[in-house]
């Protein structure tokens, strides 16, 4: 998914059609906070491979705070939509592959 399309910003959604995916609500969530849950390990792990290149041994707090590459790498990904927002329209765009546990 494009992420320049996701909203930023908290949007209001029916339940109705949030539900109608996998008929029940509570299903509905349950695949959504997975899916944000996976997107989120998968932002932190680029993110701290970009910043494992800024590490060094010898920093010390001053060198840390004036790193500029480092302060807009991650400023960039404080931009980025929250990963719940994704989700969400991952979900709505019909794009999220999911399916029930086998009951025994």
């Amino acid at each position: 998914m494009d992420k320049s399309k996701v909203p930023t910003n908290t949007v209001t959604r029916d339940i109705k059609n949030l539900a109608a995916p996998t008929g029940n609500i509570y299903e509905s969530v349950v695949v959504l906070y997975k899916r944000a849950n996976q997107i989120s390990l998968a932002e932190k792990k680029e993110l701290s491979k970009k910043l494992e290149d800024f590490r060094n041994e010898r920093d010390t707090m001053e060198e840390v705070f004036e790193n500029k590459e480092q302060i807009e790498i991650s400023k960039y990904y404080e931009k980025q939509p929250k990963p719940d927002l994704v989700a969400i329209s991952e979900f709505e765009a019909g794009e999220l592959f999911y399916r029930k546990a086998k009951e025994d």
